[in-house]
């Protein structure tokens, strides 16, 4: 009976999300990069509804001839004109089209197909395990923008295909935290204790390891997923390998206005560039800040 109640705080001790408030006790460094990071999500989804739904300031396939390469603040245009006179701010906004969905769907595949094969690594074991790393080593293996070339190269410059190259080779990663998580729980003696309680694998699995215990891995995944998403499509895009014109992307962006940066025209490509910039290190800000404060890697 003794033994029973030692396996039941146990699982208390590792399970229970509410032992502690991790908010209180979180940096001020913490909070001001996870309000940043969130500031900066928020941003990027209200744009892709806006875009998605056409309110736009301007047409972003529109030209105007009289226009071209307009500086900020001329005609209504908020953040000038390209070269072919066509609105800044509106190519921004719906270019946020170009890696948010493709992005959700990467991180998508590279978190469930990392949480089944760490789960099979860590809850089995044996035989299972020795199986599942030896796959994740070899798709770790393989250099990721040779993959993505050659499906370039096999298919089109689809950003779609592009992108579930990037879930995939994400999985390894994925797959190695949770099975670490697992190994955890295992020397915390979790396993066990919730065995003896009576409870079915399903309902310790899904419950107690993946909600209880891995929330956090996942949401942090998720924003640092997303950061390396727009790298890789903006990055494509400016090589030309992603996202085609006329399709407004940040990277093509950069690109065209780049070619008219000496003449002055500084806003064409240094606007585009200026939003990577500061949307990446929002979501890295954001999962780093998450990090500290859900793993307690810092406190005040």
């Amino acid at each position: 009976m003794t033994g029973m109640k030692q396996y039941a705080q146990a699982s208390l001790m590792v399970t229970d999300p509410s032992s502690r408030s991790m908010w209180k006790q979180a940096a001020a460094i913490d909070l001001l990069y996870v309000g940043y990071g969130l500031f900066i999500v928020s941003l990027v989804v209200l744009s892709y509804i806006l875009g998605s739904l056409n309110f736009l300031p301007h047409n972003p396939q529109e030209m105007d001839l009289s226009l071209l390469m307009a500086p900020p603040g001329v005609a209504g245009h908020l953040l000038g004109t390209d070269f072919m006179g066509r609105d800044i701010l509106s190519r921004l906004i719906v270019g946020i089209q170009a890696y948010f969905v493709p992005g959700l769907l990467a991180i998508a595949i590279a978190i469930t197909l990392g949480t089944v094969f760490g789960v099979l690594a860590g809850y089995r074991g044996g035989g299972v395990e020795t199986a599942v790393l030896y796959l994740g080593n070899l798709v770790d293996s393989f250099p990721r923008l040779v993959l993505i070339l050659l499906v370039i190269a096999a298919f089109k410059p689809d950003i779609y295909y592009i992108m579930i190259i990037v879930g995939l080779t994400n999985v390894p990663n994925v797959l190695s935290q949770v099975k670490g998580k697992i190994n955890f729980l295992k020397q915390k003696n979790f396993i066990e204790a919730a065995v003896a309680l009576g409870l079915k694998n399903r309902v310790i699995i899904f419950k107690h390891i993946l909600w209880y215990n891995c929330r956090s891995l996942f949401i942090i995944q998720a924003t640092l997923g997303m950061a390396e998403v727009i790298l890789i499509e903006t990055s494509l895009s400016y090589l030309g390998f992603g996202v085609q014109e006329p399709i407004p992307s940040w990277g093509n962006m950069v690109q065209s206005g780049a070619n008219y940066l000496l003449q002055g025209k500084f806003w064409l490509s240094t606007t585009p560039a200026l939003a990577i910039l500061f949307t990446i290190l929002g979501f890295h800000l954001l999962g780093d800040g998450l990090n500290n404060i859900l793993e307690g890697r810092r406190s005040t």
